[in-house]
């Protein structure tokens, strides 16, 4: 099973995930994680799609500012992240059906992209769009929240051992 530690040590993640806000990405992995369990999907795809949710993320400046405007009108990063995500684990080895889903639930999670009208979420797709408004905070400032790379390591490692016992104890 492809880990988060895996994800997280690739340079593509390094590179696309720490422009959108590593603490964030954790954070909202975080809450994934603890949110699969009341709509009933998979702990480690919610995990996953939550660490991956904005790696397709662009920077939408302006005059050396985020213009919220810009992003609104122009951002696709849900639909460059899928794209980006689903190549990254196939590379990394995970099940090309978890890519897909995580994929599926990377594309959906904000409408900033999405065409205008009802879409009906599966649950893991609700549950990352539930993770990341969950940590959301006024003028995008959840993009540029640091955390030290020792303290980023740990908190992933501790995810990923939160999974392994969720699916230890199943097998009990």
């Amino acid at each position: 099973m492809v880990t988060l530690i895996d994800i997280y040590n690739h340079p593509i993640s390094q590179k696309y995930i720490r422009r959108s806000g590593m603490a964030h990405a954790i954070s909202v992995a975080y809450h994934s994680f603890h949110l699969a369990k009341k709509y009933s999907v998979r702990p480690d795809w919610a995990a996953k799609a939550g660490f991956l949710h904005d790696i397709g993320h662009y920077e939408w400046y302006r005059n050396g500012k985020w213009d919220y405007k810009l992003y609104r009108d122009y951002d696709i990063h849900p639909i460059k992240g899928a794209e980006r995500a689903h190549k990254l684990l196939v590379r990394l080895g995970e099940d090309k059906y978890a890519a897909k889903e995580i994929a599926h639930a990377i594309l959906f999670h904000t409408e900033s992209a999405l065409p205008k009208g009802e879409i009906e979420l599966t649950p893991l797709q609700k549950v990352i769009t539930l993770a990341d408004e969950k940590d959301k905070q006024p003028g995008n400032l959840h993009h540029y929240r640091n955390i030290d790379v020792q303290k980023e390591q740990a908190l992933i490692k501790q995810l990923d051992q939160k999974i392994n016992d969720y699916y230890s104890s199943k097998k009990c």
